[in-house]
């Protein structure tokens, strides 16, 4: 059973959201898949882990407690959001399965840019060399008493909920847009972690390509 992909464009977070909830909530074993592309007003999204002392000065922007994993994280125009609403028992993986193959996704997405996209162990999301964003060489293994992240610059940000076997929230890939608001808090969780996005190292692509080629990747990776 094919993913139905859905352009929502620029959309309010929280009704999003709700949306989302609504159409997990109304699934049945026969409910197809679907796949919603958009991006988001300025808001920050809470996980359920999350720790107040991570957003750091808010300002103007709304702080929205969400349900999914994860701790703060920022959306904003410019930003490929892709919620993913698959039913894993239906597809046949785990949720580890899962997680992997929305990274998989990312990095092959970043690799049609010719951008080389890095795992982080125990960090999910995925990172790039702010030195040669472009370098094929594998990272080195995280060194004792070292910053994993040193050198790295995170570029697409993951965060998700399964609900009776059923997904909800995704994928945040940084296309063109204004990082500053990532300064005012601790993003995923982690001090002084820098936020980039395909602008910054240099690769032009508008939102609409970005989300095209995540999109595809997206509903050709997660298929059974």
């Amino acid at each position: 059973m094919s993913i139905a992909i859905r352009q929502l464009g620029q959309v309010d977070y929280l009704p999003t959201w709700q949306a989302m909830q609504a159409f997990t909530d109304a699934r049945t074993p026969d409910t197809p898949d679907a796949l919603w592309l958009c991006q988001h007003p300025p808001v920050f999204t809470q996980g359920l882990a999350g720790k107040a002392d991570h957003v750091l000065a808010p300002g103007d922007i709304p702080v929205v407690q969400s349900n999914r994993g994860g701790q703060v994280t920022y959306h904003g125009p410019g930003q490929v959001v892709a919620y993913p609403l698959v039913d894993l028992r239906r597809a046949g993986y785990f949720v580890k399965e899962y997680v992997y193959r929305l990274e998989e996704s990312v990095i092959r997405t970043l690799g049609h840019f010719g951008v080389t996209g890095h795992r982080v162990a125990s960090a999910p999301g995925i990172y790039v060399r702010l030195d040669d964003p472009f370098s094929h060489a594998a990272l080195n293994g995280p060194q004792p008493g070292h910053d994993p992240f040193r050198g790295l610059g995170k570029i697409a940000a993951l965060g998700i909920k399964v609900s009776r076997h059923c997904t909800l929230h995704g994928v945040a890939l940084n296309v063109a847009m204004d990082l500053e608001p990532f300064e005012r808090i601790n993003p995923c969780g982690y001090a002084n972690l820098k936020t980039v996005d395909l602008s910054t190292i240099g690769v032009s692509a508008t939102w609409d390509e970005a989300a095209h080629v995540l999109g595809h990747q997206l509903s050709t990776r997660l298929a059974p």
